[in-house]
């Protein structure tokens, strides 16, 4: 597997990570446990903006990496 890719799985699992955090924060009935919930998934969309620039970057120094 290349970095590319690598990085790419990465930021899917990420997005996955932040979905779960979000629904979390939806459906508890702690308003303590909703406040930790959003702020995990703020922190963990930081990461993503993260690797979503650098998903592009490595796109663009490394065209064969485009689209996979």
């Amino acid at each position: 597997m290349t970095i590319a890719s690598n990085v790419k799985q990465c930021l899917s699992t990420i997005k996955g990570i932040e979905a779960h955090l979000s629904s979390f924060a939806l459906n508890s009935l702690d308003k303590d446990a909703q406040a930790t919930f959003n702020e995990a998934m703020l922190a963990v969309g930081e990461i993503k903006k993260d690797l979503q620039y650098r998903v592009l970057e490595l796109e663009r120094h490394e065209p064969q990496y485009m689209g996979s």
